[in-house]
């Protein structure tokens, strides 16, 4: 897949390109089903799929306050968009100049001049230009004036109601992982690399644990879940806490990852952590003996769930 980022050094615009666009946080169900209707149809036309998203998140950009938390940092996003078939990516920069384009001057500057998109492939609720005023109307309107056909879809729904990052995103906030594939197709997923923590794990609890740095990341509501990990190309099942390790005294926010049945010196590796249930609450114990009891309750829970 060919990532552009700078359209300006295009040379001419792309040939036979059928897209979508959007920011595309979490490729969920929704985004998926644009994705997939760009594909068929470059198929079906001898195109070139592609898509067209933004960096940073508008949010970021038109936002009051901090922009929400990402489902899938940039590295993931393309990885995910690019397992699904799309094979050219344009990585506009977000900006204030970008924010006020007019939706006219948005088609015909970027979409028509620049790029040269033949067909394009939206949501039933896209947006687009200045305050947002274009819509699926104005766009097909647009396009019988610029010579591109475009697709409006209707939405992806889940317990009747569309498919939207913000749900997903209530969901990891609240630690409700069960019910996130549901919407994403696939588990919530954290990467990051193995640092060196207290070593409380191994020394003092006999459950040595992997220290996982998240990347930019929205993290699950703190506590234990049943997690499968991915060491290099080995699945790996596992216990994992969230949290402050309040037993330890402990302030700042961890990932650790118990890894069962597994014993490699893996620091400084990259590590993926598929979070599949949530087994309980953090919680303050008594002394690390109960603490122990505990953990070995959440590792025999955690075993069940993942040998089914």
């Amino acid at each position: 897949m060919v990532i552009i980022y700078n359209i300006n050094e295009l040379n001419a615009p792309y040939p036979n390109l059928i897209t979508t666009i959007g920011n595309f946080d979490g490729v969920h169900l929704g985004h998926q089903a644009l994705m997939g209707r760009v594909i068929q149809l470059a198929r079906d036309t001898s195109g070139q799929p592609g898509l067209i998203t933004f960096e940073p998140h508008p949010a970021s950009v038109l936002g009051h306050g901090d922009p929400p938390p990402l489902i899938t940092p940039f590295s993931q996003k393309m990885d995910l968009i690019q397992a699904l078939g799309i094979q050219v990516v344009f990585c506009l920069t977000f900006d204030r100049a970008l924010a006020k384009m007019s939706p006219e001057d948005f088609v015909k500057d970027i979409l028509v001049t620049k790029i040269g998109v033949r067909h394009v492939v939206i949501g039933y609720d896209y947006n687009f230009g200045r305050w947002g005023q274009g819509n699926a109307a104005l766009l097909k309107d647009l396009g019988e004036q610029w010579g591109f056909g475009v697709d409006a879809l209707d939405p992806v729904l889940v317990n009747d109601a569309p498919v939207k990052s913000t749900t997903v995103r209530q969901l990891i906030i609240e630690g409700n992982v069960e019910d996130i594939p549901a919407y994403l197709g696939r588990h919530y997923q954290v990467g990051g690399r193995v640092v060196h923590g207290f070593a409380r794990g191994g020394r003092q609890l006999g459950f040595p644990t992997a220290n996982v740095d998240p990347e930019d990341k929205l993290l699950p509501r703190p506590g234990v879940y049943a997690v499968r990990a991915q060491v290099g190309h080995e699945p790996v099942n596992g216990v994992a806490n969230i949290g402050y390790n309040p037993t330890f005294g402990a302030n700042s926010l961890t990932l650790e990852v118990y890894l069962l049945d597994f014993n490699r010196d893996i620091y400084d590796k990259e590590m993926t952590v598929d979070f599949l249930a949530r087994l309980r609450d953090e919680k303050k114990f008594s002394s690390p003996d109960e603490l122990i009891t505990q953990i070995k309750a959440d590792v025999a829970q955690a075993r069940t769930i993942l040998s089914a």
